[in-house]
């Protein structure tokens, strides 16, 4: 038989026993004051540390925001960035540096060169200027506005650069500016001298030795810019302005494949570049390729339906090519956009001569001596008014204009197109 445990339900024995009643008390007040301590601290933590607590939370959940640089930071950046070959993005950065320090001469004067780069002169004159005013006996400043200036007015380059040099006398960039800007002006001998000043004063500044190579190019010692250009690019293989230089030496050379591979580097560099497919167009066309060169053209004006010179050799090539009526419609918009080159005026002319448009040819060859002072073009011009005389009704007896005597052209500077 079984037997079962009997449970005692005896009221007089508590589950809780009197001597724990009387002990409760203390590890309860304890506890509460534990608890209340630890929320004091966490208020006074979140009040004092809110910002970081709200990142660090943020952060968990994948809504950080975006941290704030300084200035030197976004400088360092753009630096970086600009060493890359990434100069929209190095502006970018740049621009939020001179924001936050708008007088600091170490900011405005990267931040001009990476404007250089990017052909805003106008714009990194302006900085020039003002590091020159924030720091008159810094020659960075100087240094900034010269080379601003040495493409489109290198006469007043000049006195600029020779001014920072008064405050530095060793500052390669000054020196470098020399030469570009005194080879602009036909003074090929100081230019040369200045250029070897730069190298020899900072070997690793890629500008000074494309610098080098203007006097050097202006002198016919293309074997010798050659080897100044590969220097820049080999110190900072992302900058893409001496890839143009060193490929127009080459195609000078007659090593147009060459030139076509450099141009297909930049491109590598910068998809988008116009200037890189202008280039391949015209340099196909220096082999008669004048088909393929028009695709390469074409591709520059869809790029940048702006570029006039890519509207001009378009026009050249289609009209090369008998295609009169294109011709016309590239020559026109090269001449929309602004142009003066009298390409975009002469050949235009000429077509319209051949499409018997004989009262617009008449008029618009007569416009294009006024771009002009080349013998050679002036003769194409005469021919091209000479033949709607002996052609087109009603011009028999007109006259021809009386010819204005040639002058000495000096080159066109390297900075250009």
């Amino acid at each position: 038989m079984a037997h079962y445990r009997r449970i005692d339900r005896s009221r007089k024995r508590h589950f809780f026993s009197q001597r724990r009643r009387g002990l409760s008390g203390v590890p309860l007040a304890l506890f509460a004051g534990t608890i209340l301590g630890i929320c004091v601290t966490l208020l006074a933590l979140t009040f004092f540390y809110y910002d970081e607590m709200q990142g660090a939370a943020l952060s968990f959940v994948g809504w950080s925001p975006t941290p704030t640089l300084f200035p030197s930071q976004h400088a360092e950046k753009g630096i970086s960035l600009y060493n890359q070959g990434d100069i929209e993005l190095a502006l970018a950065d740049f621009e939020l540096a001179i924001k936050q320090r708008p007088n600091d001469v170490a900011y405005l004067y990267e931040y001009g060169r990476v404007l250089i780069e990017a052909d805003q002169y106008e714009l990194a004159r302006e900085l020039g200027d003002r590091a020159i005013a924030a720091a008159p006996d810094d020659p960075r400043g100087y240094a900034l506005k010269a080379r601003s200036l040495i493409w489109t007015d290198p006469g007043s380059a000049i006195p600029v650069a020779v001014s920072g040099l008064e405050r530095d006398a060793n500052f390669a960039p000054l020196h470098a500016a020399l030469a570009v800007a005194y080879t602009n002006i036909g003074r090929y001998a100081e230019g040369y001298q200045r250029g070897l000043r730069a190298t020899q004063l900072d070997p690793l500044d890629p500008f000074a030795h494309r610098a080098f190579s203007i006097p050097l190019i202006y002198t016919g010692r293309s074997n010798e810019a050659i080897a100044a250009l590969e220097q820049a690019v080999a110190i900072n293989p992302n900058l893409t302005a001496p890839y143009f230089e060193l490929a127009g030496q080459y195609r000078k050379q007659n090593y147009q494949e060459m030139a076509v591979g450099i141009y297909r580097r930049i491109l590598e560099l910068e998809p988008d570049n116009a200037k890189a497919y202008l280039r391949i167009c015209q340099t196909y066309a220096e082999v008669g390729e004048f088909l393929e060169g028009s695709r390469y053209c074409e591709t520059a004006t869809e790029i940048d339906d702006r570029y006039a010179p890519a509207w001009q050799y378009l026009g050249q090539l289609q009209y090369n090519r008998r295609n009169y009526e294109s011709a016309l419609d590239s020559l026109e918009r090269c001449v929309e956009l602004g142009s003066t080159a009298v390409e975009c005026y002469y050949i235009r002319g000429l077509a319209y001569y051949f499409l018997d448009q004989c009262d617009t040819a008449w008029e618009v060859l007569q416009e294009a001596l006024q771009y002009t002072r080349q013998p050679s073009i002036i003769a194409i011009i005469n021919e091209g008014l000479g033949g709607i005389r002996a052609n087109c009704p009603g011009y028999e007896s007109a006259r021809l204009p009386t010819a204005i005597p040639p002058t000495t052209i000096p080159p066109t500077p390297i900075g250009g197109i």
